[in-house]
C-alpha cells in the first residue's frame, strides 16, 4: 500500500518538490549549455516509485512533463487518483509479459522493452485495443547480469524486429548503467549508449524515430546530459530519499 501524508506532511512535501525542482531544471540546463546543447532538448521525468498520489498531482501540476512508474501492482494502486491522462504516463520498471494487459491505454510509453516476446505482446494487446503504444528498448549497457536489457551488441537486431511489429512504434532507447565511484567510469557507460543511440538513428530504420535515449537518474543525469540523454528519470533527488 502507498504511504499517504497527513495535511502538515503534504505540505512539507510540496516545499521540498519547488526547491528541488527548481534545482534540478538550473543544473540540467548547466549541462546542456556545457556541450552545446539547449536545454529545451532534455525532459524531465519524475520516477515516482513509492510515491503518493498528491505529491505526484504536485509535481505533475507545477512543471513536470512527465511520470514513470517502476511496479504494475503499485501503478493500479495510484492511477485512478492521478489527475492526468495516459499521454504523460510511461512505464520504466521491468515488465513481466503477462502483466502487460494492465498497462495497455493507461501508458503512453512502456521503457523497459528488452525482448521480442514481450515487445510482441505489447503490440498484440496494443492492436486489439486499436492504439498504438510508444515503447524503448532497454539496454544492459554494462552486461551486468543482475540486471535487464538486451545486450548493446544485439541492439540493432532487437529493435529491428520490433519495428515489424503493428501495435508499438519503437522511439528510441533506455538503460541503467552499473553503478560507479567515478566520473569516468559512469561517463564511459554513457558515451557507449550515445554512440549506440547515434549508430542506429543513423540507419533511418523504418518505424524507428530514435527521439529519446533515456538514460541518467538522480546522481548522475548531469553526465547523461552530457552524453546526449534526451531524457533524465529523476526521483529521490526530485522528492526527497523514500522513506519505506
Amino acid at each position: 500500500m502507498i504511504k499517504r501524508l497527513s495535511g502538515d506532511q503534504l505540505d512539507e512535501a510540496k516545499q521540498i518538490f519547488s526547491y528541488h525542482f527548481n534545482d534540478i531544471t538550473q543544473r540540467a540546463a548547466k549541462a546542456a549549455r556545457e556541450v552545446g546543447r539547449e536545454p529545451s532538448e532534455i525532459t524531465l521525468l519524475a520516477a515516482t516509485k513509492t510515491v503518493d498520489p498528491e505529491r505526484i498531482n504536485f509535481a505533475m501540476g507545477h512543471g513536470v512533463p512527465l511520470m514513470g512508474e517502476n511496479r504494475v501492482q503499485e501503478f493500479l494502486e495510484k492511477a485512478d487518483a492521478l489527475a492526468i491522462g495516459p499521454e504523460r504516463i510511461h512505464f520504466i520498471g521491468h515488465l513481466q509479459t503477462n502483466k502487460v494487459k494492465y498497462l495497455i491505454g493507461r501508458v503512453s510509453c512502456i521503457q523497459s522493452v528488452d525482448n521480442l516476446k514481450l515487445a510482441g505482446e505489447i503490440a498484440r494487446l496494443s492492436s486489439k485495443a486499436g492504439i498504438t503504444t510508444d515503447v524503448l528498448a532497454e539496454i544492459n549497457i554494462g552486461s551486468e547480469k543482475s540486471k535487464s536489457g538486451v545486450e548493446p551488441e544485439n541492439a540493432e537486431e532487437l529493435v529491428r524486429e520490433m519495428a515489424k511489429l503493428d501495435g508499438i512504434s519503437v522511439k528510441g532507447l533506455m538503460t541503467i548503467p552499473p553503478i560507479c565511484d567515478k566520473n569516468d567510469e559512469i561517463s564511459y557507460f554513457f558515451a557507449r549508449m550515445q554512440k549506440l543511440f547515434i549508430d542506429i538513428r543513423g540507419k533511418r530504420i523504418d518505424n524507428i524515430s530514435m527521439e529519446i535515449l533515456s538514460m541518467g537518474m538522480s546522481g548522475d543525469f548531469e553526465e547523461a546530459i552530457r552524453h546526449g540523454a534526451t531524457m533524465i528519470r529523476i526521483g529521490t533527488a526530485l522528492f526527497g530519499k523514500r522513506t519505506y
